[in-house]
Order: C-alpha cells, then structure tokens, then sequence
C-alpha cells in the first residue's frame, strides 16, 4: 500500500479544501491526468494503480491526524470535524487505458469540487511509484544517497548562504515513499536551519517540521468559473483567499493568468496585504526584478515581502537566485523534483 495516510499530500490541498469547504461547497470539477514525459507506457501497471486507488479510498483521518490539524493556526475547527467525516469516494475516479492507443492511460477525477479535491496529489504519488517500482526493480540507493550528499553540499559548503532557506515539494513526482522520506529526514540532518520544512503533512507530523504551502493553480483556474467576470476572476480569487486566511498564508500564485495580468491586478491594496508571491514558470530572474520594481511602484519595501520560487528548480539554480536578491527582498525556495 503506497498511500498509508490522508496527510500523506501537499498542505496546500488542505488549504484549498477549507476555502472550497466554506466558500464554494456547491462547485463540481474534473481532473484529468496527463503525462508529461513523452514513450511512456503506462497500460501495464492499470490493474496495480486501480488496486492502489481502491485502498486509498479505504483510508481514513486517525484521531491523532485531526488533531495536528486542528493545532495548525490556520485550520479551522469546523474544517477538521468535516475531515473527521471524509473519504475518498471511488465513484468520483476512473482509470482505463487511453482509447488512442498510444501507451497513454486515462485518469479521470470527477464529481463534487469538495469530495474530489484531494485526489491530485496521492494519485500522482502512486502511478509515479507504481512506475518506478516496475522500471527500476532493484535501485541504486548508493547512487541515489551520493547525488543526494553531493547537491546538500553546495549549500553547506557555499560561505554566502547563511540565510537561505529551502522546502521539499517532493510528493507528488517522488521515486518512493521510502526514499521520500530518507531524503526529507537526510537534509534536516545536514541543512540545519536552512531547511524550512516540508509541504508533505505527514511527514511533517511525524518528524515535527513546518507544512507549508498556501495555494495551487486550480484555486485561481477555478475563480474563471467561479467568479463574477472572467476578467475579475484574478482578483476575486485573492479577496476570496483574503476573506477565507484573514492575512495569513499570504503567498499569491503569479502565473495562471500570465505575469502581466497578475502585476495588473496585484495592484497597491494587494501588495500591502500579501506577503508576497510565488514563481512557478517563465524566467525566475526576470521574474524577481519585475516583481520588486512592482513593489517600488506600489510604494511597499520589497525588503519586506517574500518571493517564492518553485519552478523546475536545481540546488545551482537556487543559489544563484539568492545570490541575486538576497539583499533586496525575502526569499524561499520550494524544490521538488531534482530532490526527491
């Protein structure tokens, strides 16, 4: 059993699910799953991720799970108790393989925004697995670990990184579970206190780091059917977040729109009540300027706001990245894929 936990998923499927709970609890959505990586047959391994999906849809909230929830400042009580009741319901997802017959596989979420929201990231988690397991049926951990120790070790070693801080997003493209978690527990050993935690709720329960995370793209795609005006979506989808956290959890996404719309409706009475912003696609330098520009236009100290890059992002990467703006703006970095 790949997925053993509820809280094995992102914090931001939560905090999205609480928004949908008490703003939107009549909306219906669909997903569909598609993969990114070009020759890969997945037709094979249908009957092992129906298997896997079966038990997800057995699992259930523990007492202690809620409880961790419920101590999180941003959760509210009513929220947790709706959890207490919650599953994943069966009916609402079908796997087949592709009638295109091109070694593609249709995964398909639909039903109620509320009941299926969770779906995303424990799917992922299990076809990835389901994946490697079968691919790559004896791994090479030693390899693995050294790649692992070679990449932690340009920060550790690195003389101007006192203050950076990075975030494992590894769940949804993760090798394994396993690995997942030696990787997670590996960097809390070396990082230190460069390690700002994990979005990974489980993990962060079970080892006492930070969940982090705020929202995904498809809070502010499904504000375009949502909202009032296609044209306002943007902006009702922030003072819908705004109304929901009060101020907290304040990292707005910048790039489901597109970058200039965003800085378009991320005007001076958004500056002042976000935190900051989150990048996840375009060129993240050219991101950066245009964002602290917009800040100075707005009349706020970037020093006081936070960027966030997620995108695509290596350890070479982050560091140049906080070479460039760290003495301009707060920085964090959300990694992923190139960690876990």
């Amino acid at each position: 059993m790949i997925i053993s936990s509820l809280l094995d998923t992102d914090l931001y499927k939560f905090t999205m699910m609480q928004s949908v709970l008490h703003q939107f609890p009549g909306a219906k959505a669909e997903y569909r799953f598609r993969c990114r990586t070009p020759d890969v047959d997945l037709r094979p391994y249908v009957p092992a991720i129906r298997s896997e999906i079966e038990a997800l849809c057995s699992l259930r909230f523990s007492e202690d799970e809620l409880e961790f929830l419920r101590g999180l400042r941003f959760i509210k009580s009513d929220f947790v108790d709706f959890l207490g009741l919650f599953h994943f319901n069966q009916k609402y997802i079908s796997v087949s393989n592709s009638p295109k017959d091109n070694g593609e596989i249709d995964i398909t979420v639909q039903g109620p925004w509320l009941h299926t929201i969770m779906f995303e990231i424990p799917v992922l988690a299990i076809v990835n697995e389901i994946w490697f397991r079968e691919t790559q049926p004896e791994p090479d951990y030693a390899e693995g670990r050294r790649r692992l120790n070679e990449k932690l070790a340009l920060i550790t070693e690195h003389p101007d990184l006192r203050g950076m801080k990075i975030a494992d997003y590894g769940t949804r493209r993760r090798f394994s579970k396993k690995w997942h978690e030696e990787v997670l527990l590996t960097a809390r050993a070396q990082l230190g206190d460069h390690l700002a935690g994990t979005s990974n709720v489980m993990f962060a329960m079970e080892h006492g780091l930070t969940p982090l995370g705020t929202m995904a793209h498809e809070y502010l795609q499904a504000a375009q059917a949502l909202g009032p005006r296609l044209r306002d979506s943007q902006t009702f989808a922030l003072e819908m977040w705004a109304r929901e956290y009060r101020g907290d959890l304040g990292i707005a996404l910048s790039d489901v729109y597109g970058f200039d719309a965003f800085l378009r409706d991320f005007d001076m009475y958004f500056c002042k009540l976000f935190d900051g912003a989150r990048h996840d696609s375009g060129d993240p330098f050219e991101w950066g300027e245009r964002m602290i520009r917009h800040y100075e236009q707005n009349r706020v100290d970037p020093k006081s706001k936070t960027l966030v890059f997620s995108d695509a992002l290596t350890f070479p990467l982050m560091i140049e990245l906080y070479l460039r703006f760290r003495d301009r703006i707060k920085l964090s970095f959300g990694i992923g894929t190139n960690l876990t």
